[in-house]
């Protein structure tokens, strides 16, 4: 199975009143258990981030990772800039599916928005989980995996 992972608000805190891309904030912080998470995860598993991020780039992706040291768990970086798609597509996870070379019944979606991580992932024929911390209620068609800490990704 390969992972895909949102980035803001479910590895690496979104805060609402920064500015500009995440690489430059003055202050990143990962999710609390990310890094033991994508440590235990990656031992079997291949791991990618896929964002909605459209003001940067994967350099700048990555460099955001680098800092909270999580990239070396992270075996690449799919965003709007490399695939030309925006992630509430269907067609984005498509897209990456044909460039891993996988069926899409092998991706795995992990991500905070279900209007942009979930919703479309499912209608793609991705396998998604919900990282829900608040325990929401979805916000239309049920979600059936949902997770409150990421570290419930571990068996």
């Amino acid at each position: 199975m390969i992972y895909l992972f949102d980035w803001g608000n479910t590895l690496m805190v979104d805060f609402p009143h920064a500015q500009g891309k995440m690489c430059d904030w003055e202050h990143v912080e990962a999710i609390p258990l990310a890094k033991e998470t994508l440590a235990t995860l990656s031992q079997n598993h291949a791991i990618y981030i896929a964002t909605s991020a459209s003001d940067s780039n994967m350099e700048e992706i990555q460099h955001a990772f680098v800092r909270v040291d999580l990239d070396q768990y992270l075996n690449g970086y799919f965003c709007f800039a490399n695939l030309g798609i925006a992630k509430n597509q269907s067609e984005f996870y498509l897209a990456i599916a044909k460039q891993l070379g996988v069926n899409v019944s092998e991706l795995t979606m992990v991500g905070d928005l279900p209007h942009k991580d979930i919703y479309p992932a499912m209608q793609a024929g991705v396998n998604t989980i919900w990282f829900n911390p608040t325990g929401a209620n979805a916000p239309a068609d049920p979600i059936p995996n949902q997770i409150r800490c990421l570290s419930e990704l571990v068996p």
